[in-house]
């Protein structure tokens, strides 16, 4: 059936229940996981719920960025860990989330993408958001969105 699930998270709550279900998926076709963590390139803005909370260097964003991807990126090991799933983790810097995710996907082979309907960014759309929305839109391989 599916032998390789991209699983992108961004860390919020939604996203983590995404993982988890994502996760017992690969478990339950014995498949692998690709955790994927896009965040925005590294400003002297820093940013925390979209909305802007102070400033810094580059290179500490850059160190801040860094911690969070490994945090968001360790839920998914320890979910895949505990579930005795393969797991591959893939880190980017992109103002555009959507377009890497589907880069990502095709580059690992990947035949599935789990997916939060939104996340840290809100509802940007109506009922989805812009993202999952973009990622629907334009996948060539099938996207499970999950609420």
């Amino acid at each position: 059936m599916f032998k390789n699930i991209l699983i992108p998270t961004d860390g919020s709550p939604l996203s983590q229940k995404a993982v988890v279900q994502g996760v017992a998926l690969a478990k339950a076709v014995g498949a692998k996981v690709t955790a994927f963590f896009a965040a925005p390139p590294a400003t002297p803005i820093v940013y925390r719920n979209n909305l802007p909370v102070g400033y810094t260097t580059p290179g500490e964003h850059e160190k801040m960025i860094e911690k969070t991807a490994a945090r968001y990126l360790e839920f998914v090991e320890r979910a895949a860990k505990k579930a005795r799933v393969p797991c591959e983790t893939v880190h980017v810097t992109s103002d555009y989330p959507e377009d890497d995710i589907l880069k990502v996907a095709q580059k690992k082979k990947c035949d599935l993408i789990v997916m939060a309907t939104h996340g840290q960014g809100g509802l940007r759309g109506v009922f989805i958001g812009s993202v999952t929305q973009k990622v629907l839109n334009q996948s060539k391989i099938p996207v499970m969105v999950l609420r």
